[in-house]
Protein backbone atom coordinates (compact mmCIF):
# COMPACT_ATOMS: atom_id res chain seq x y z
CA UNK A 1 0.00 0.00 0.00
CA UNK A 2 1.69 3.40 -1.01
CA UNK A 3 0.30 5.93 1.70
CA UNK A 4 3.25 8.29 -0.15
CA UNK A 5 0.47 8.29 -3.08
CA UNK A 6 -2.37 9.09 -1.15
CA UNK A 7 -0.67 11.65 0.20
CA UNK A 8 0.14 13.05 -2.84
CA UNK A 9 -3.25 12.91 -3.96
CA UNK A 10 -4.94 15.48 -1.15
CA UNK A 11 -2.16 17.39 -1.62
CA UNK A 12 -2.49 18.40 -5.36
CA UNK A 13 -6.21 18.34 -4.83
CA UNK A 14 -5.82 21.04 -1.97
CA UNK A 15 -3.33 22.92 -4.41
CA UNK A 16 -5.80 23.01 -6.38
CA UNK A 17 -8.91 24.51 -4.49
CA UNK A 18 -6.29 27.03 -3.01
CA UNK A 19 -4.88 27.78 -6.29
CA UNK A 20 -8.73 29.27 -6.98
CA UNK A 21 -8.93 31.75 -3.79
CA UNK A 22 -6.76 34.54 -6.20
CA UNK A 23 -9.13 33.77 -9.13
CA UNK A 24 -12.45 34.54 -6.97
CA UNK A 25 -12.71 38.40 -8.24
CA UNK A 26 -14.85 40.02 -11.07
CA UNK A 27 -15.87 37.74 -12.71
CA UNK A 28 -16.97 35.93 -10.03
CA UNK A 29 -19.23 38.47 -8.97
CA UNK A 30 -20.89 39.28 -12.02
CA UNK A 31 -21.85 35.74 -11.78
CA UNK A 32 -23.02 36.06 -8.55
CA UNK A 33 -25.27 38.74 -9.91
CA UNK A 34 -26.77 37.36 -12.76
CA UNK A 35 -27.84 34.26 -10.55
CA UNK A 36 -28.99 36.48 -8.09
CA UNK A 37 -31.07 38.14 -10.44
CA UNK A 38 -32.43 34.97 -12.29
CA UNK A 39 -36.21 34.85 -11.94
CA UNK A 40 -36.42 31.40 -13.49
CA UNK A 41 -33.98 28.20 -12.42
CA UNK A 42 -30.38 27.85 -12.29
CA UNK A 43 -29.79 25.01 -15.12
CA UNK A 44 -26.71 23.01 -14.47
CA UNK A 45 -25.07 20.73 -16.83
CA UNK A 46 -21.76 18.67 -17.42
CA UNK A 47 -20.82 15.42 -19.40
CA UNK A 48 -19.45 12.64 -17.63
CA UNK A 49 -17.67 13.38 -14.62
CA UNK A 50 -18.44 17.08 -14.60
CA UNK A 51 -21.99 16.02 -14.91
CA UNK A 52 -21.79 14.48 -11.37
CA UNK A 53 -20.62 18.00 -10.12
CA UNK A 54 -23.25 19.41 -11.91
CA UNK A 55 -25.49 17.49 -10.35
CA UNK A 56 -23.92 18.12 -6.75
CA UNK A 57 -23.98 22.11 -7.54
CA UNK A 58 -27.89 21.72 -8.48
CA UNK A 59 -28.90 20.25 -5.46
CA UNK A 60 -26.49 22.21 -2.91
CA UNK A 61 -28.54 25.27 -4.86
CA UNK A 62 -32.06 24.25 -4.26
CA UNK A 63 -31.45 22.93 -0.94
CA UNK A 64 -29.85 26.74 0.02
CA UNK A 65 -33.24 29.30 -1.69
CA UNK A 66 -32.08 28.79 -5.64
CA UNK A 67 -34.12 27.11 -7.25
CA UNK A 68 -32.25 24.56 -9.73
CA UNK A 69 -32.49 21.45 -11.73
CA UNK A 70 -29.87 19.27 -13.47
CA UNK A 71 -30.23 18.78 -17.15
CA UNK A 72 -28.15 16.27 -18.81
CA UNK A 73 -26.53 17.51 -21.94
CA UNK A 74 -26.79 14.61 -24.10
CA UNK A 75 -30.34 14.28 -23.45
CA UNK A 76 -31.28 18.29 -23.80
CA UNK A 77 -29.92 17.77 -27.46
CA UNK A 78 -32.85 15.13 -28.30
CA UNK A 79 -35.48 17.13 -26.29
CA UNK A 80 -35.13 17.98 -23.22
CA UNK A 81 -33.91 21.55 -24.28
CA UNK A 82 -37.30 22.63 -24.00
CA UNK A 83 -36.82 22.78 -20.00
CA UNK A 84 -34.43 25.97 -20.47
CA UNK A 85 -37.11 28.93 -20.68
CA UNK A 86 -36.55 32.42 -20.96
CA UNK A 87 -35.76 33.98 -17.34
CA UNK A 88 -33.69 30.96 -16.65
CA UNK A 89 -29.23 31.01 -15.98
CA UNK A 90 -27.34 27.71 -17.53
CA UNK A 91 -24.03 26.72 -15.47
CA UNK A 92 -22.10 24.69 -17.79
CA UNK A 93 -18.90 22.95 -16.39
CA UNK A 94 -16.44 21.49 -18.81
CA UNK A 95 -12.80 21.16 -17.90
CA UNK A 96 -11.68 21.02 -21.44
CA UNK A 97 -14.37 23.90 -22.52
CA UNK A 98 -15.18 21.92 -25.80
CA UNK A 99 -17.26 19.43 -24.54
CA UNK A 100 -19.45 18.12 -27.64
CA UNK A 101 -23.06 18.04 -26.34
CA UNK A 102 -22.42 21.47 -24.34
CA UNK A 103 -21.45 23.32 -27.49
CA UNK A 104 -24.67 21.80 -29.65
CA UNK A 105 -26.34 23.53 -26.97
CA UNK A 106 -24.74 27.04 -27.39
CA UNK A 107 -26.36 28.58 -30.02
CA UNK A 108 -29.99 27.51 -28.89
CA UNK A 109 -29.20 29.37 -25.74
CA UNK A 110 -28.26 32.78 -27.80
CA UNK A 111 -32.01 32.25 -29.79
CA UNK A 112 -34.04 31.86 -26.16
CA UNK A 113 -31.94 34.53 -24.92
CA UNK A 114 -30.85 32.47 -21.41
CA UNK A 115 -27.27 33.57 -20.00
CA UNK A 116 -24.40 31.26 -19.64
CA UNK A 117 -21.90 30.81 -16.83
CA UNK A 118 -19.06 28.21 -17.48
CA UNK A 119 -16.69 26.84 -15.62
CA UNK A 120 -13.93 25.57 -17.46
CA UNK A 121 -10.23 25.06 -17.51
CA UNK A 122 -8.89 27.51 -20.26
CA UNK A 123 -10.44 30.55 -21.20
CA UNK A 124 -10.02 30.82 -25.14
CA UNK A 125 -12.30 27.83 -25.15
CA UNK A 126 -15.28 27.92 -26.93
CA UNK A 127 -17.73 27.03 -24.05
CA UNK A 128 -15.77 29.95 -22.11
CA UNK A 129 -15.71 32.65 -25.17
CA UNK A 130 -19.82 31.97 -25.66
CA UNK A 131 -20.15 32.49 -21.91
CA UNK A 132 -22.03 36.03 -20.49
CA UNK A 133 -19.37 34.92 -17.95
CA UNK A 134 -16.50 32.30 -17.20
CA UNK A 135 -15.10 31.41 -14.32
CA UNK A 136 -11.46 29.95 -14.56
CA UNK A 137 -11.16 26.62 -12.69
CA UNK A 138 -8.09 25.83 -14.19
CA UNK A 139 -5.11 23.60 -12.23
CA UNK A 140 -1.70 22.96 -12.64
CA UNK A 141 -2.13 19.05 -12.72
CA UNK A 142 -4.84 16.23 -12.65
CA UNK A 143 -4.22 14.16 -9.14
CA UNK A 144 -4.56 10.88 -11.49
CA UNK A 145 -1.03 9.12 -11.59
CA UNK A 146 -2.32 8.27 -15.07
CA UNK A 147 -2.97 11.87 -15.80
CA UNK A 148 -5.95 11.10 -17.40
CA UNK A 149 -8.90 10.51 -14.89
CA UNK A 150 -10.53 13.92 -13.37
CA UNK A 151 -9.72 14.21 -10.25
CA UNK A 152 -8.30 17.41 -9.07
CA UNK A 153 -10.30 19.07 -11.91
CA UNK A 154 -13.40 18.46 -10.34
CA UNK A 155 -12.55 18.99 -7.23
CA UNK A 156 -12.01 22.76 -8.08
CA UNK A 157 -15.01 22.89 -10.19
CA UNK A 158 -16.41 21.61 -6.79
CA UNK A 159 -15.52 23.89 -4.68
CA UNK A 160 -15.96 26.79 -6.80
CA UNK A 161 -19.56 25.83 -7.47
CA UNK A 162 -19.88 25.27 -3.36
CA UNK A 163 -18.45 29.27 -3.31
CA UNK A 164 -21.02 30.42 -5.77
CA UNK A 165 -24.13 28.11 -3.93
CA UNK A 166 -22.79 29.76 -0.20
CA UNK A 167 -22.37 33.22 -1.59
CA UNK A 168 -25.82 32.93 -2.90
CA UNK A 169 -27.25 31.79 0.01
CA UNK A 170 -25.65 34.55 2.01
CA UNK A 171 -26.94 37.35 -0.37
CA UNK A 172 -30.58 36.31 -0.09
CA UNK A 173 -30.56 36.45 3.46
CA UNK A 174 -31.54 32.69 3.40
CA UNK A 175 -31.88 31.32 6.85
CA UNK A 176 -31.57 28.24 9.22
CA UNK A 177 -35.43 28.52 9.31
CA UNK A 178 -35.66 28.14 5.16
CA UNK A 179 -33.13 25.55 5.37
CA UNK A 180 -35.45 23.25 7.90
CA UNK A 181 -38.44 24.04 5.85
CA UNK A 182 -36.61 22.28 2.56
CA UNK A 183 -34.96 19.80 5.11
CA UNK A 184 -37.62 17.58 6.39
CA UNK A 185 -36.18 13.75 6.52
CA UNK A 186 -33.48 11.82 7.94
CA UNK A 187 -30.94 13.02 10.96
CA UNK A 188 -30.43 16.31 9.53
CA UNK A 189 -34.31 16.96 9.34
CA UNK A 190 -34.74 16.06 13.16
CA UNK A 191 -31.61 18.84 13.89
CA UNK A 192 -33.59 21.27 12.34
CA UNK A 193 -37.72 20.60 13.67
CA UNK A 194 -39.07 23.41 15.43
CA UNK A 195 -40.31 23.67 18.71
CA UNK A 196 -44.09 23.24 17.35
CA UNK A 197 -43.37 19.96 15.52
CA UNK A 198 -42.38 18.59 19.41
CA UNK A 199 -44.11 20.82 22.04
CA UNK A 200 -46.85 19.71 24.25
CA UNK A 201 -50.31 21.59 23.04
CA UNK A 202 -53.95 21.57 24.17
CA UNK A 203 -55.15 19.42 26.79
CA UNK A 204 -51.52 18.00 27.12
CA UNK A 205 -50.38 21.23 28.08
CA UNK A 206 -50.07 21.89 31.97
CA UNK A 207 -52.07 25.16 33.18
CA UNK A 208 -53.13 26.46 36.55
CA UNK A 209 -54.54 29.93 37.23
CA UNK A 210 -53.12 32.42 39.88
CA UNK A 211 -55.43 31.29 42.51
CA UNK A 212 -54.80 27.84 42.27
CA UNK A 213 -53.66 26.17 45.42
CA UNK A 214 -50.37 24.88 45.38
CA UNK A 215 -51.30 21.27 46.36
CA UNK A 216 -53.90 21.60 42.93
CA UNK A 217 -50.83 22.58 41.14
CA UNK A 218 -48.58 19.49 42.35
CA UNK A 219 -51.78 17.78 41.14
CA UNK A 220 -51.86 19.12 37.25
CA UNK A 221 -47.69 18.54 37.62
CA UNK A 222 -48.20 14.99 38.28
CA UNK A 223 -50.73 15.17 35.81
CA UNK A 224 -49.23 16.22 33.05
CA UNK A 225 -45.78 14.71 33.65
CA UNK A 226 -43.40 17.43 32.56
CA UNK A 227 -42.04 18.40 36.56
CA UNK A 228 -43.78 22.10 35.67
CA UNK A 229 -46.96 24.12 34.81
CA UNK A 230 -47.78 27.34 33.66
CA UNK A 231 -49.61 29.96 35.61
CA UNK A 232 -51.82 32.04 33.10
CA UNK A 233 -55.28 34.28 33.28
CA UNK A 234 -57.74 33.86 31.73
CA UNK A 235 -57.17 35.03 28.47
CA UNK A 236 -54.50 32.06 28.44
CA UNK A 237 -51.65 34.83 29.23
CA UNK A 238 -48.42 33.89 31.09
CA UNK A 239 -48.33 35.15 34.12
CA UNK A 240 -45.34 32.65 35.50
CA UNK A 241 -44.15 29.35 35.87
CA UNK A 242 -43.95 26.72 38.60
CA UNK A 243 -41.63 23.94 38.70
CA UNK A 244 -41.20 20.81 40.41
CA UNK A 245 -38.16 22.26 42.27
CA UNK A 246 -39.85 25.40 43.04
CA UNK A 247 -42.53 23.67 45.34
CA UNK A 248 -40.14 21.11 46.49
CA UNK A 249 -37.74 24.63 47.59
CA UNK A 250 -40.70 26.14 48.90
CA UNK A 251 -41.82 22.95 51.49
CA UNK A 252 -38.31 22.63 52.61
CA UNK A 253 -38.94 26.02 53.52
CA UNK A 254 -42.34 26.81 54.92
CA UNK A 255 -43.33 23.15 55.46
CA UNK A 256 -46.58 21.57 54.12
CA UNK A 257 -48.70 24.84 55.11
CA UNK A 258 -47.36 26.38 51.59
CA UNK A 259 -49.50 24.01 49.63
CA UNK A 260 -52.85 26.06 50.39
CA UNK A 261 -50.98 29.42 49.32
CA UNK A 262 -52.09 30.38 45.85
CA UNK A 263 -50.50 30.01 42.72
CA UNK A 264 -49.07 33.21 42.57
CA UNK A 265 -47.35 33.32 45.59
CA UNK A 266 -44.91 30.42 44.59
CA UNK A 267 -44.37 31.15 40.68
CA UNK A 268 -41.75 32.27 39.04
CA UNK A 269 -42.62 35.63 36.94
CA UNK A 270 -40.44 35.82 34.27
CA UNK A 271 -39.54 32.14 33.15
CA UNK A 272 -38.08 31.45 29.83
CA UNK A 273 -39.56 31.37 26.93
CA UNK A 274 -39.07 30.38 22.95
CA UNK A 275 -41.78 31.11 19.60
CA UNK A 276 -42.99 27.92 18.36
CA UNK A 277 -41.19 28.83 15.05
CA UNK A 278 -38.14 28.53 16.75
CA UNK A 279 -35.53 25.40 15.55
CA UNK A 280 -35.49 22.86 18.64
CA UNK A 281 -32.17 23.06 18.78
CA UNK A 282 -32.19 26.80 19.93
CA UNK A 283 -34.71 25.47 22.75
CA UNK A 284 -32.14 23.04 23.52
CA UNK A 285 -29.49 25.72 24.22
CA UNK A 286 -31.42 27.51 25.93
CA UNK A 287 -32.53 24.71 28.32
CA UNK A 288 -28.66 23.69 28.44
CA UNK A 289 -27.97 27.25 29.51
CA UNK A 290 -30.11 28.28 32.02
CA UNK A 291 -29.59 24.55 33.65
CA UNK A 292 -33.88 23.71 33.29
CA UNK A 293 -35.83 21.07 31.33
CA UNK A 294 -38.56 22.84 29.74
CA UNK A 295 -39.71 25.86 28.09
CA UNK A 296 -42.92 27.69 27.82
CA UNK A 297 -44.04 28.19 24.00
CA UNK A 298 -45.65 31.49 23.68
CA UNK A 299 -47.05 33.66 20.83
CA UNK A 300 -46.76 37.53 20.23
CA UNK A 301 -49.48 37.98 22.84
CA UNK A 302 -47.39 36.24 25.36
CA UNK A 303 -50.35 33.40 24.48
CA UNK A 304 -49.25 30.14 25.85
CA UNK A 305 -49.07 27.67 23.18
CA UNK A 306 -47.19 24.60 24.61
CA UNK A 307 -44.79 23.53 26.71
CA UNK A 308 -41.31 21.80 25.14
CA UNK A 309 -39.42 19.29 27.53
CA UNK A 310 -36.33 18.27 27.42
CA UNK A 311 -37.14 14.33 26.99
CA UNK A 312 -38.86 15.19 23.94
CA UNK A 313 -35.40 16.13 22.37
CA UNK A 314 -33.83 13.18 23.99
CA UNK A 315 -36.69 11.17 21.76
CA UNK A 316 -35.27 12.27 18.40
CA UNK A 317 -31.54 11.88 19.13
CA UNK A 318 -30.85 15.53 19.82
CA UNK A 319 -29.11 15.22 22.64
Amino acid sequence: MSYETARKVLQIEADAIRDLIPKVGESFGKAIELLFACTGRVVTTGMGKSGFIAQKLSATLSSTGTPSLFLHPAEAIHGDLGRIVKGDVVIAISYSGETEEIVALLPTLKRIGVPLVSLTGRTDSAIAMASEVHLDVSIREEACPLRLAPTASTTAALAMGDALAMVLTEKRGFTVEEFADLHPGGRLGRKLLRVEDMMHKGDDTPRVGPKTPLKDVLFEMTKKRLGMTTVTDEAGTLLGVISDGDLRRLMERFGASVLGLPAEQGMTRTPHTIASREIATRALDMMETNKITALVVIDAARRVEGVIHLHDLWKTEMV
